[in-house]
């Protein structure tokens, strides 16, 4: 009989946000036990930087019964002094969403909480990533190869309910409907994606925007009052922070997927939109360059060209033959990429073979 692997994921605040790094957690408690593997998340104060790491030592000290310990990048900074002063009594490993220093920050609080997350993984026998791209980051930065594990996000949403009940109109009448996941952060780029939109015939298309718009109260001001625009008026739906069966039926409903983010280490919503068959329009920045190429699965502008991203998506809007064209490779690129299950596997088998060595 194989043994239970227990496995003790220290993260920040609440594992049940909707974003990405903790769905992708979620998503992995879920299928443990099919690996014969247990999920415990023990959580860090969601507190001002650097509190968080005032309370590490009273929560490390608490673990549940662990055979390894798997450090969540969003909180490695507030652990890694604790790290350094009493190393942990067991293996640690840690999932990396974002490199050293995160990539929401201003550069002082990155070049600070860069030194913290270094020190955190320096003990670390095995860090699992999220990309390619991320892991050749980290492997400029010195981590050696051996210590890294790609393990990618799985290309599936969840599946729709409803059985054959029909798809929502996304498209109110237009020529095609964009959709746009992702939370009101800036780096995502929803201002920048509803400026390009505004340039647009109001006749030509119809915006749809899912995802926390609370996620930042100041940049979702700036959004907010770009949404008051005359020139935008019933041109943009906002669903709001909504669960994986509803993303997954926008996206079965929707033509275009469109998010100009600027820093995306791997981007999962680009590859869900593209398994539905969605092209992509986005910067050529991040992960996305590695996820679709331009003018095959999907249209890539340059950082900041705002005038390209408006003539990316009126491209792709005004030419149904050309976007369903895209989206066929943008679907069978996809279909080269694991599932949730298959990283599920991935995760577990990289989580065993720490525990062994």
């Amino acid at each position: 009989m194989t043994r239970i692997v227990r496995i003790a994921l220290v993260t920040l605040g609440d594992p049940g946000r909707l974003t990405g790094g903790y769905l992708y957690h979620r998503r992995m408690a879920d299928r443990a036990a099919q690996h014969d593997a247990r999920i415990t998340f023990v959580s860090l104060p969601a507190l001002p930087f650097p509190l968080p790491a005032l309370a590490a030592p009273r929560v490390l000290r608490y673990l549940p019964p662990a055979d390894v310990l798997l450090l969540d990048s969003i909180a490695a900074a507030f652990v890694g002094p604790t790290f350094a002063v009493k190393a942990p009594p067991l293996t640690v490993a840690a999932i990396l969403h974002q490199p050293p220093g995160g990539i929401d920050f201003g550069p002082i609080r990155s070049a600070v909480q860069a030194a913290l997350d270094r020190l955190a993984y320096r003990g670390v026998r095995l860090l699992l990533v999220a990309s390619e791209s991320l892991a050749d980051e980290l492997a400029t930065l010195g981590v050696p190869r051996e210590r890294l594990r790609v393990v990618p996000p799985g290309r599936d949403v969840a599946p729709t309910t409803g059985g054959g009940a029909p798809l929502p109109d996304l498209r109110q009448g237009r020529q095609a409907a964009i959709l746009g996941v992702g939370n009101w952060v800036e780096r995502k780029g929803i201002h920048e994606l509803l400026e390009a939109f505004a340039r647009l015939p109001p006749a030509l298309a119809t915006l749809h925007l899912a995802g926390d718009d609370r996620a930042d109260r100041r940049y979702a001001a700036r959004v907010r009052r770009l949404l008051a625009r005359p020139d935008l008026s019933g041109r943009v739906t906002v669903h709001g922070p909504v669960g994986i069966e509803t993303v997954a039926l926008l996206y079965r409903a929707a033509d275009i997927f469109a998010l100009p983010s600027r820093k995306e280490p791997y981007g999962t919503v680009y590859g869900e939109a593209m398994a539905a068959g969605l092209p992509v329009v986005g910067w050529r920045a991040g992960n996305l360059p590695h996820l679709a190429e331009d003018g095959r699965e999907g249209l890539l502008a340059e950082p900041g060209d705002s005038a390209g991203l408006t003539r990316a998506l009126e491209a792709l809007a005004k030419d149904e033959s050309r976007r369903r064209e895209m989206g066929v490779a943008a679907q069978k690129r996809a279909e080269g990429r694991p599932t949730w299950d298959e990283s599920a596997g991935m995760f577990f088998a990289a989580l065993r073979e720490a525990v062994r060595e």
